[in-house]
């Protein structure tokens, strides 16, 4: 074996070695929650804690459902987080598409407007938005969360489409005008189309965002009929106990989604992560 071989042979390795301990690093928490949530409670409390899940239970996952309700807070998660996505893909579409294909004067200040909303730490905005709920009485409903998420999120999506927009030659936008489309024509039939990668990834990042955010949530929900999957997993515990088993049976329930709509649009997910790096 020449060296050139031997160093080839040695990268190989260690590249798989390198993406074996990542994939470990990555996929390890979950599968110690997936065993969590299938251990008694007399296994958790043991010294070492066990592995595997021997003998298994699904006694968490009965509390999780039966006795926490916990299908009402997926239901509101699934409210807001889609209803959240879709308006921030509607108005940031719209709004990138603007920024990039038309002559505006000044753009790049908008955009940096824009992204410098998102700076602020929701730490420091959480009371004066409490306060104006509180007095347009939209305490404990889903169009609080719903336009505050879509307030966060909104930047982010604008910043994103707008790079992709900006890179689609200016003369597909002259053809379509040639042949009598108009802006919102060619953005739908024309512009949408070549973007698909870049507007799934972004609907994604949102949708987790929101699906996984606590602070507001807690602070403008008080009740099941209204509070997400963050707040009802805080809710388990009490003063003087921690149900192990149920947290992790819930942070199992509510990953797998995420799990699956990531494999399902992994194709578009590397393309919309990757299309920004190709110079057309």
């Amino acid at each position: 074996m020449t060296d050139m071989r031997r160093r080839r042979f040695v990268r190989e390795r260690f590249l798989q070695l390198a993406g074996l301990l990542i994939v470990l690093w990555s996929v390890g928490p979950f599968l110690w929650q997936v065993s969590t949530s299938l251990q008694p409670d007399r296994l958790l409390m043991e010294t070492p804690p066990s592995l595997l899940p021997i003998p298994p239970t699904f006694e968490h996952f009965r509390n999780v459902f039966v006795i926490k309700e916990f299908h009402w807070y997926i239901l509101n998660s699934v409210i807001i987080a889609g209803a959240t996505t879709l308006f921030c893909l509607l108005f940031g579409t719209l709004g990138a598409f603007a920024l990039a294909r038309f002559d505006i004067r000044g753009r790049y200040g908008i955009l940096g407007v824009i992204l410098s909303i998102s700076m602020f730490p929701q730490i420091a905005i959480v009371a004066p938005l409490y306060l104006t709920m509180s007095s347009l009485n939209l305490l404990d409903t889903y169009t609080s969360l719903i336009v505050i998420d879509l307030a966060l999120g909104l930047p982010l999506v604008i910043w994103v489409l707008f790079g992709y927009f900006h890179a689609i030659p200016r003369e597909i936008d002259e053809a379509a005008t040639i042949d009598g489309a108009g802006p919102l024509r060619t953005l739908w039939l024309i512009i949408l189309p070549m973007a698909l990668p870049g507007i799934v990834t972004t609907g994604l990042l949102v949708f987790i965002a929101t699906w996984n955010e606590f602070m507001f949530a807690l602070a403008f929900t008080s009740t099941i009929d209204r509070q997400p999957i963050p707040v009802g997993i805080a809710n388990f515990q009490n003063l003087y106990y921690v149900p192990w088993g149920d947290l992790a049976a819930a942070s199992v329930v509510v990953t797998l989604p995420l799990v699956a709509m990531v494999l399902v649009f992994q194709r578009r997910i590397i393309a919309g992560l990757t299309q920004g790096a190709v110079k057309e």
